[in-house]
């Protein structure tokens, strides 16, 4: 069968979107992620609270951001201009959900469509889908960490500028949306770590399996040849 560089493209889109938004899930997900952060960062001592009201308003919070219903922090005041804040987290946390499980859906598809026969993907260099996905990502993976290495605090800046267009909710004031003082930016700043490291580990082992099931074939034509 032709083999498509179309195919290769789609399969390629696929795989780094699914590894982009995977990668993001996993703070958002994982909340032991957050709660390892409570003593290490003193947050017990900086907002007066206990270790279970601090859980309690983090998984409230996060209940919502991640498609409840009700907005609510446990024991900690909050504003309407915080909420709205938190409204608009909630939109690109389910975002990110919903394009994970639709790449996910779609790499799925490719490979059924391989496996198949009906379609296959080129190699263009000599390279497969996968060490496309995993280099093209990987490389705005150095970009934007060099540039967060750089000068985090402006980076930060920067994320909510992109994300969070024509707003300043998410300049909290710590008197009338306590919420921040449990989420200081040494928290965002390992979340950004967490991601990243996700996504390096994800773009190597994306690489290796093209190169590994490259070499894998070559061998097997190597043997062919001799019969």
């Amino acid at each position: 069968m032709k083999e498509s560089k179309s195919f290769t493209a789609l399969l390629a889109i696929a795989l780094a979107l699914a590894l982009l938004t995977g990668a993001i899930a996993v703070p958002i997900l994982c909340r032991p992620f957050y709660y390892a952060h409570i003593g290490p960062l003193g947050l017990e001592e900086a907002a007066g609270l206990t270790e279970e009201e601090i859980r309690t308003a983090f998984d409230e919070m996060l209940d919502y951001c991640q498609g409840g219903e009700e907005f609510s922090t446990g024991v900690l005041k909050w504003s309407d201009s915080g909420k709205s804040h938190f409204t608009d987290v909630r939109f690109l946390f389910l975002l990110d959900l919903q394009v994970l499980v639709c790449a996910l859906a779609l790499v799925t598809a490719c490979l059924l469509l391989m496996r198949r026969g009906r379609h296959q993907p080129a190699r263009p260099l000599g390279r497969g889908p996968a060490f496309w996905a995993g280099a093209g990502l990987g490389t705005v993976l150095l970009a934007v960490a060099a540039l967060a290495a750089l000068d985090f605090d402006r980076a930060f800046v920067v994320f909510h500028w992109i994300f969070f267009p024509g707003k300043d909710n998410w300049r909290f004031d710590p008197a009338e949306d306590q919420i921040i003082q449990i989420l200081p930016q040494e928290f965002f700043q390992n979340c950004a770590l967490l991601i990243l490291a996700v996504l390096a580990v994800g773009c190597a082992g994306l690489i290796a399996f093209d190169l590994t099931r490259k070499k894998g074939r070559g061998k097997i034509h190597s043997r062919l040849q001799k019969f």
